[in-house]
Parts: structure tokens; C-alpha cells; sequence
């Protein structure tokens, strides 16, 4: 059996504080109490969205290609997602009165799951420099219950406007990536969910909130 590495929090690189140098800016969603999916707070309101710094590197890079290229902003709208807040939204109301959610093939990831309790994946929007939203098709978090229509799905027929708007996003983290000779996993599912390879963060053990310093920690609970 293959001994996962462990994720130290000095791995992991607070993106709030070069959002002016690289001309993003964090919106982390489920640190407020109407976001889209669960409709209640997860994280606390005074939460920080880190990444581990391989990923961070390719979003600040790609965030500062795009803002000189087409004079677009990044919205970073979450990272860093620990098991603890994984679970937390398994316990919303939301989740509760939607139990297929949490059925096979599931909406949620469970606990441990994925890039994003390792940092290792980030969700992106864009905006003009005057804070309009740029239309993807579908809002941030689109939750579509048929798996067969899915606008949110990077293949989905939208009109040209939108194809050219993801394309934008698209191509700014994999140029990004590229420079940096890094691999990049753009979600197929989820026109807003960038990651590394699963083959990079399996390698890694999931962070939980008792693994990071309490200033780095993401859930209400302290």
C-alpha cells in the first residue's frame, strides 16, 4: 500500500493577499449565506481561500495573462475546501431534502474526495474590470439535476458568446499551466472547476480543519 504524502500548511498559499498584484478577486462563496448550491453559510465569514502553492502558481500567472489579454478579471470563488467542510455541506437543509444527491452517481463529493480538500483545485468566474459578470452560461455552482442536459458541462451547445467566454478562461489557466510546465485538469462537468491531475493530489492526504493552524481553518465551528 502506497503511503500518501501529508500537506503542510506552509504548503498551502493564502490567495487573498496577492489579489491586487495579479488583478483577481476572491469572492469565496461559501463563506456567505445566500450562495447558490446550500443557501447557508459553510465556512466562516472571516475565511481566507488558499490553494496549495503548485495550483497557486498557475492562478496567479493565468489571472494576470488574462487581465493583459482581454482586460477580464478572475473571480475566485473557492479553494482549499476541507473534509470538515465537505461534510458540513452534506448536513445543510439542502443536501438533507435532496438525498440523491449523495447517491451514486453523486452530486457531492464526499469527505476526503477530489482536489479540493487538498487544494489542489480552484473554482473561477470572470468579470469585467467594472465588476459586470461575464455570461458562462450558467451561474457559479450551477446544479443541474439531468446529467444528460447539463449547461454547466464545458461540451454543452451554448451560443458562440458563451463558447468564446469559457475559451477565454480556458485558455488563460492552460497557457498558464503550459509556461509552467504543469498539468492541468479542467473538470469536464463544471466550466468553473480547474485542478490538478488525479494522479498528483491522490498522492496526497485530505486536510482536515485539525491539520491547519487555526488562522487558516475554514469552518464556523473553531
Amino acid at each position: 500500500m502506497t503511503t500518501r504524502k501529508t500537506i503542510q500548511p506552509q504548503d498551502l498559499v493564502c490567495m487573498n493577499e496577492f489579489a491586487s498584484m495579479h488583478h483577481y478577486r476572491v469572492d469565496l462563496a461559501y463563506a456567505q449565506d445566500d450562495n447558490l448550491l446550500f443557501g447557508e453559510r459553510i465556512y466562516r465569514e472571516d475565511a481566507k481561500l488558499w490553494l496549495h502553492v503548485s495550483l497557486a502558481k498557475i492562478v496567479k500567472k493565468s489571472a494576470t495573462y488574462c487581465f493583459e489579454n482581454h482586460k477580464l478579471r478572475f473571480i475566485l470563488y473557492d479553494g482549499l475546501r476541507t473534509t470538515d467542510a465537505q461534510e458540513a455541506m452534506m448536513k445543510t437543509q439542502r443536501a438533507l431534502d435532496n438525498p440523491h444527491w449523495l447517491e451514486k452517481a453523486r452530486l457531492l463529493s464526499p469527505p476526503g474526495a477530489g482536489g479540493h480538500p487538498r487544494g489542489m483545485a480552484i473554482d473561477i468566474g470572470l468579470e469585467t474590470l467594472d465588476g459586470e459578470l461575464i455570461d458562462m452560461g450558467t451561474a457559479f455552482d450551477y446544479l443541474s439535476e439531468d446529467p444528460e442536459k447539463n449547461p454547466a458541462h464545458r461540451a454543452f451547445p451554448h451560443n458562440q458568446d458563451v463558447i468564446d467566454n469559457r475559451k477565454i478562461l480556458d485558455d488563460s489557466m492552460k497557457q498558464a499551466a503550459t509556461s509552467l510546465n504543469m498539468p492541468l485538469l479542467l473538470l469536464p462537468e463544471e466550466w468553473w472547476d480547474f485542478r490538478l491531475p488525479p494522479d498528483i493530489y491522490e498522492q496526497y492526504e485530505p486536510l482536515s480543519e485539525n491539520d491547519l493552524p487555526a488562522h487558516m481553518r475554514l469552518t464556523i465551528q473553531k
